[in-house]
């Protein structure tokens, strides 16, 4: 009984230890896989702690590159791409830009003409229902969220109160500022803007753009590559041709425009 006892631990403890590392080796393997990912993120955290040298990294707000159909919604450094990668069963849906300031300083703009949604419980988020630029008969959504402070105060301008619905906007309109709500009051994120554009269901209705199979890859609507595996983790992403238009004046902060919520 004692031999096979010990023969059934020994085998317990080998399965273990195979797992163990066959674990090892998937980690090893994601890590390779998406290193450029783990490159952005460590590129990212020197940026986060004093942006001010990294202001070349920076694109600018309501710029176009060359003549693609959108205009980039706001400032700052695009810290991560569709489809990078922070830890195993993850893909990101959008661009990640970050604009080295405090929550609602940072302008945030519409980057096509449509129309504007915001549910009635959407603390930071808005959604822009367009017509496809790239794929004529085709309807598409662009969506802008970490629009609120660490406590979930909105940042969204009063134009855009919770419930809008088939408001319509230009490129250029000015949607609200970027801040760090997580979703969890308290517990905040770097301050940025989440930007991604989301597919059509058959309804019309935008899908969830917590999956990457619903989202798009924004590189053709910008006119430059913006696709996790198309730019090395050590590249910045930007233009490589130079903007074709002048970043605007700048407006008021917006705890100076004298907004509450």
């Amino acid at each position: 009984m004692r031999r096979i006892r010990g023969r059934l631990v020994g085998r317990a403890l080998a399965a273990t230890l195979a797992l163990g590392a066959a674990g090892g080796l998937l980690l090893l393997a994601w890590t390779w896989r998406y290193r450029a990912s783990l490159q952005r993120t460590r590129r990212l955290w020197d940026y986060l702690r004093a942006a001010e040298p990294y202001r070349d990294w920076q694109v600018p707000a309501l710029a176009r590159c060359r003549d693609a159909p959108f205009v980039m919604p706001t400032q700052g450094y695009i810290g991560y791409l569709w489809g990078d990668a922070f830890r195993p069963g993850h893909r990101h849906t959008g661009l990640d830009i970050f604009g080295g300031t405090q929550p609602g300083q940072t302008p945030v703009y519409a980057a096509y003409p449509g129309r504007l949604y915001r549910g009635a419980d959407w603390r930071a988020s808005l959604i822009i229902r367009h017509d496809d630029p790239l794929h004529p008969g085709r309807v598409i959504w662009t969506y802008y969220t970490h629009l609120a402070d660490p406590q979930g105060r909105s940042l969204i301008v009063d134009a855009f109160p919770p419930g809008s619905e088939d408001i319509p906007v230009e490129a250029g309109t000015l949607l609200g500022y970027q801040g760090n709500f997580s979703g969890t009051p308290g517990r905040p994120v770097g301050v940025h803007l989440h930007f991604s554009i989301v597919r059509s269901g058959p309804d019309g209705r935008f899908l969830d753009e917590r999956r990457l199979r619903n989202t798009l890859d924004p590189s053709p609507y910008f006119g430059f590559p913006l696709r996790a595996d198309a730019v090395p983790g050590d590249a910045v992403p930007t233009c490589p041709q130079g903007w074709s238009l002048p970043l605007p004046p700048v407006p008021p902060a917006f705890h100076d425009i004298g907004y509450t919520h």
